[in-house]
C-alpha cells in the first residue's frame, strides 16, 4: 500500500468522525512524508487499553475493533474502523494511558505517526501541522460526543 492509496482511503471515506484537514495536494505530501507504514496481523492488538503511547495510526487496509475492558456489562464495545478510519488520536493532544483496546479484525496495513515526527512537522510545516491538529481534536470531539451521548464511561 502507498501513500497515495492511504489518501485515497482517507478521502473516501464516509463517516461522521472522519478525519478531514483542509490540505491542498502539495501540504497532503508533506504530511504522508511523516508517517510509517505497519502491517498488523489479525487478533493483533494496535493499541492496548492502560498503555502509554503517543501515536496516531490510520488505517489504510482492513479492519479494526475499539472495545474498553472494564466497566458496566455491554459497554464494551465501542467502534469498528474501515479503511481511512484513524485512531490514537488523544496521544497527539496529552500524555495519558490508552482508553481503549484496538485490535485488528483483518491483517490491516497502518500508518503511525509518532510524536517524534509529529514534532518534526510541527517545526518544518506549522501550517500544515495546525491543521492536521485541528482535524485530529475534530475527530476526537466528535468520538468524545458519541460516547457521551451513548452513556459509555469516560476514563
Amino acid at each position: 500500500m502507498t501513500h497515495e492509496e492511504l489518501l485515497q482511503a482517507i478521502q473516501s471515506l464516509n463517516a461522521e468522525d472522519a478525519f478531514r484537514p483542509r490540505l491542498d495536494p502539495s501540504q497532503w505530501r508533506t504530511f504522508l512524508q511523516y508517517l510509517t507504514r505497519h502491517e498488523v496481523r489479525s487478533g493483533d492488538l494496535l493499541l492496548k487499553q492502560g498503555d502509554m503511547d503517543r501515536t496516531l495510526y490510520f488505517l489504510g487496509q482492513g479492519t479494526l475493533q475499539v472495545y474498553a475492558t472494564g466497566g458496566a456489562p455491554g459497554s464494551n464495545k465501542i467502534a469498528i474502523l474501515r479503511a481511512g478510519g484513524m485512531c490514537g488520536e488523544p496521544g497527539l493532544f496529552a500524555d495519558g494511558e490508552r482508553t481503549a483496546n484496538v485490535e485488528a479484525m483483518t491483517p490491516c496495513v497502518v500508518w503511525a505517526l509518532r510524536l517524534p515526527r509529529f514534532e518534526e512537522l510541527c517545526a518544518r510545516a506549522p501550517v500544515i501541522a495546525l491543521e492536521v491538529l485541528r482535524a485530529a481534536g475534530t475527530v476526537m470531539a466528535l468520538r468524545m460526543r458519541a460516547n457521551i451521548s451513548r452513556q459509555l464511561p469516560i476514563t
